[in-house]
């Protein structure tokens, strides 16, 4: 029996399957995805959580139920990435409160 009442490790693995399976289907310019010029330039907290915001209000919305349950993913994908722009914009200041 699982530990896990709502199936989450189940939900985490295809979670991984999705996001892996995102990195052949991105547009990219000699493999350099757009994302990554959009974080290289500093917007990398405010395009993940505008992109949670938009699919999280396209819930429902748009398509079938399997492309709801689609929203959902993409909203935890960002959701990554947006703590990967936290963690990496604090982490950063830490280090440079030290040498200060």
């Amino acid at each position: 029996m699982s530990k896990f009442k709502y199936n989450e490790d189940k939900i985490l693995k295809e979670l991984y399957d999705y996001v892996s399976a995102t990195y052949g289907e991105h547009y990219s310019m000699n493999n350099i995805q757009s994302t990554e010029f959009i974080m290289d330039a500093g917007h990398g907290a405010g395009f993940t959580i505008g992109n949670i915001i938009k699919y999280a209000q396209r819930y429902g919305k748009k398509g079938t139920p399997e492309d709801y349950r689609k929203d959902i993913l993409k909203v935890l994908h960002y959701g990554i990435m947006a703590l990967h722009v936290h963690d990496t914009q604090f982490n950063n200041e830490e280090n440079d409160n030290e040498h200060q």
